[in-house]
């Protein structure tokens, strides 16, 4: 590890510049076309022209960073059906609620490596089942090697989960995890193609003296985060936050995003997604939670309020919005 900083980089050394059309952000890769966090999902969403690609990082036991959605694996991966891995099923404690399950931090690198993935909500995305049983699960490393072969800047947008669980349970490290990884990866620079965000503060504090990566304080139910803007702004280049917190039930836009541009902080807002199921009531079309609803609404509004990027799922969709505007 680094010796720690004497104190926290200041606003102009970790705020990126701005961006004359929102940075489009793919929410855990093309997740609405392909199962998340695979290789497969991320390097569809560079086909599609996403500027930054979207892993969520937990550990394995040997101290790696992966990509999924949560430490319990059986949701997103085919654990449960592999008879070696029956032993390593058990409950534990995740911000306050019993989950039963295998967890990543259980397992070796090389363990992790022999599962395969499966869609997480095939109820909603049927046809990302095709590809169920496919497709490994990718380090942190790797992912960053496929953006780099991209034929133009494509960053990465990391998500530290539950650092806090993961320290409690396993004695894992998350940040000291990250911090290495960026060094190795030459991560380290405010220019550096890169945001790290996560839902608790202490971590993003910690890191802001360890790298000049721009950080993300996620803003939500589960978020730790100070009230007041301006302290979000003495350690992180933005905010990550609810669309929710931007527009009103009747799409009316909130002050939120003028003021945090107030304090320095860029506004980065998650999740835009094109299905009935993460619509707002009145956009819904139909019963069949899977189908499209009215999502253009919702998006031109988000828009309208300056919001600097987003994170998205149905990318296409996206596209043929964006090209509606041009």
């Amino acid at each position: 590890m680094p010796p720690m900083r004497s104190r926290l980089p200041s606003l102009t050394r970790t705020m990126p510049a701005p961006r004359a059309k929102p940075t489009v952000i793919a929410h855990r890769g093309a997740s609405a076309e392909r199962p998340e966090h695979t290789l497969e999902a991320y390097a569809r969403a560079i086909a599609l022209g996403a500027d930054y690609i979207e892993p969520d990082l937990v550990a394995t036991r040997d101290g790696h960073l992966v990509a999924r959605h949560e430490a319990e694996l059986s949701g997103t991966t085919d654990i449960a059906d592999r008879e070696e891995f029956a032993d390593r099923k058990t409950t534990k404690t995740v911000k306050g609620r019993e989950v039963t399950g295998w967890f990543a931090h259980d397992l070796t690198l090389a363990e992790v490596k022999t599962l395969r993935a499966r869609e997480r909500l095939p109820l909603i995305r049927p046809g990302n089942t095709v590809h169920d049983g496919q497709f490994q699960i990718p380090t942190f490393a790797e992912i960053v090697k496929l953006a780099r072969c991209a034929d133009r800047r494509v960053g990465v947008y990391p998500e530290l989960k539950t650092p806090s669980f993961l320290n409690d349970d396993a004695g894992l490290d998350v940040v000291e995890l990250m911090t290495a990884q960026l060094q190795t990866l030459g991560l380290t620079g405010m220019d550096a193609p890169v945001f790290v965000q996560c839902f608790e503060t202490d971590p993003l504090k910690r890191l802001a003296t360890l790298v000049d990566t721009p950080l993300i304080m996620l803003l939500g139910e589960r978020s730790d985060a100070p009230d007041d803007l301006a302290e979000i702004a003495a350690f992180a280049a933005g905010i990550g936050v609810n669309i929710r917190l931007l527009v009103d039930d009747n799409l009316q836009p909130t002050s939120l995003v003028a003021d945090a541009h107030d304090v320095g902080l860029l506004v980065h807002a998650w999740t835009l997604r094109a299905e009935n199921a993460f619509l707002f009531e009145q956009l819904r079309k139909g019963d069949d939670p899977a189908a499209l609803g009215d999502y253009a609404l919702l998006w031109n509004a988000l828009i309208a309020t300056g919001a600097d990027g987003f994170f998205i799922d149905n990318l296409a969709q996206w596209i043929a919005l964006a090209a509606g505007r041009d």
